[in-house]
């Protein structure tokens, strides 16, 4: 993902999350040396084509975490998750990675049956990690997958 498909991420980040992150904010993490991410569009538009979803990872050592994941709610059930995160999957690996971590909301079933369909097991519970709109929190599951 480079600079010019971040305007994009921040539109998806925006569908998906009530907390979303900016273009300003997902170009501060794209900066860093340690981090990567890959864009999915939609290629069958006319004009301007827009992110189906993205994500955005980093690699310290031999770990890597996803910072960011998300697929547009009208795109979602497609398999786009799934060629994102293994995309992810391997070029954390290609970068060093022993394993790979995740956090992910514990109400969040159809991320977390994923993330489980692509070898990843809960290793930790953070309790109210997430904050909803109405004051409301839920806890985050830490996920964990080796990639050896």
């Amino acid at each position: 993902m480079d600079d010019e498909h971040l305007g994009l991420a921040a539109e998806v980040h925006r569908k998906c999350f009530s907390h979303a992150w900016s273009a300003g904010e997902l170009h501060k993490l794209n900066d860093q040396k340690t981090v990567f991410g890959f864009i999915m569009r939609q290629t069958n538009r006319l004009v301007r084509p827009p992110a189906s979803g993205f994500v955005l990872s980093r690699v310290a050592f031999d770990e890597a975490e996803i910072l960011t994941i998300c697929v547009d709610p009208q795109f979602q059930r497609n398999g786009i998750g799934w060629r994102l995160m293994t995309a992810t999957l391997t070029e954390a690996k290609a970068q060093g990675a022993a394993h790979m971590l995740l956090e992910v909301d514990a109400e969040n079933q159809p991320a977390i049956g994923l993330y489980r369909k692509l070898g990843f097991s809960e290793v930790g519970r953070r309790k109210a990690y997430y904050t909803y709109d109405d004051g409301t929190r839920s806890t985050a599951l830490v996920m964990r997958r080796d990639l050896g």
